[in-house]
């Protein structure tokens, strides 16, 4: 199956590839398909909830395409902060730049929160939502991944993006900075709702 998943994000688009490849999809994403960038897409993500955002990407750019298409909207829960930053993860210092900036400045963000908390105001979680439309009105399909964690009070590993360096993940004992690609994508937020797309889609294990 060809699917669009709208997303111009970088890193999301290596974890996207790899598993939806695996099991026997192709993938593309907006620039593949030649949907030049617009700042209307800054309005998409206005919404208060993971699934609502991912919603209106997923139409957003079915309507520009006219092909199956995916939207993710993803982010990082620190419990103590009322679950900041949430849906506001990625623009959560309101830095621009490049995407590096962006994340260095979303990381010194959450350890000037953090400054001196103990452990246990540490606990977080990554949480994905993934809306699937099939075709024009159908009905949108959401797949659900978390993973729990602990924001550490300095950065290890150079891998993955965003608040990656500082997420050690309780299943592997690592940052995602830390992980390798394989294993981050078993047991991360967004692997798991990938997995669980797949899944629908009828592919393979990834």
């Amino acid at each position: 199956m060809k699917l669009l998943f709208a997303t111009r994000s970088a890193g999301k688009q290596r974890e996207i590839r790899r598993m939806l490849e695996a099991a026997g999809h192709e993938v593309v994403f907006p620039d593949d398909a030649g949907v030049p960038e617009s700042p209307l897409e800054e309005t998409l993500e206005a919404a208060d909830s993971f699934e609502t955002n991912a919603r209106l990407k997923a139409e957003y750019f079915l309507k520009k395409t006219g092909l199956p298409t995916a939207a993710d909207d993803s982010g990082l829960e620190v419990f103590s902060l009322g679950g900041q930053p949430g849906v506001r993860s990625k623009r959560w210092a309101g830095a621009t730049g490049s995407p590096r900036q962006v994340d260095e400045a979303n990381n010194a963000e959450l350890l000037r929160r953090l400054l001196g908390a103990p452990e246990t105001r540490r606990r977080a979680r990554y949480r994905c939502a993934i809306v699937l439309l099939r075709a024009q009105n159908a009905f949108p399909e959401v797949f659900h991944g978390t993973c729990g964690g602990l924001i550490l009070e300095q950065p290890r590993g150079t891998g993955g993006f965003g608040y990656d360096p500082l997420f050690l993940c309780d299943e592997l004992g690592q940052t995602f900075g830390e992980a390798s690609a394989e294993e981050k994508d078993k047991v991360s937020h967004r692997g798991r709702a990938l997995a669980a797309m797949v899944q629908a889609l009828g592919g393979g294990a990834a």
